[in-house]
């Protein structure tokens, strides 16, 4: 599978959204939530990482998270570990900020 980040400088961290399901484990332990959310932080933190915005949400989605990681494997770990925990089931979505998408596409009309 292609990286998609491919053309994001190796010098910037990589912004990454998670869209994130509670599975039965975390639907039981719903009371221990905020914490796991501090430890998920922490993980993101000791990757080198950095959560930038987390949302309860209504819908297909329980949670959404949005991070900054110095690259895949990084995240690539942290999700791991996550789903190892077994409280939510992520899905990664690598994400573009406005100005890179902009670059992107000024070299895709070349």
């Amino acid at each position: 599978m292609p990286d998609e980040t491919a053309g994001t400088p190796a010098t910037t961290s990589r912004l990454y959204i998670s869209l994130m399901r509670l599975t039965d484990k975390g639907l039981a332990e719903l009371a221990g939530s905020p914490d796991r959310r501090k430890v998920s932080e922490e993980r993101v933190a000791a990757l080198g990482g950095k959560s930038l915005a987390f949302y309860a949400t209504l819908g297909a989605y329980d949670f959404v998270q949005v991070f900054e990681m110095p690259d895949n494997e990084a995240m690539l770990q942290y999700v791991l570990t996550a789903r190892r925990d077994g409280f939510v089931e992520p899905l990664i979505l690598p994400a573009f900020d406005p100005p890179t998408f902009g670059a992107i596409v000024e070299r895709v009309l070349k």
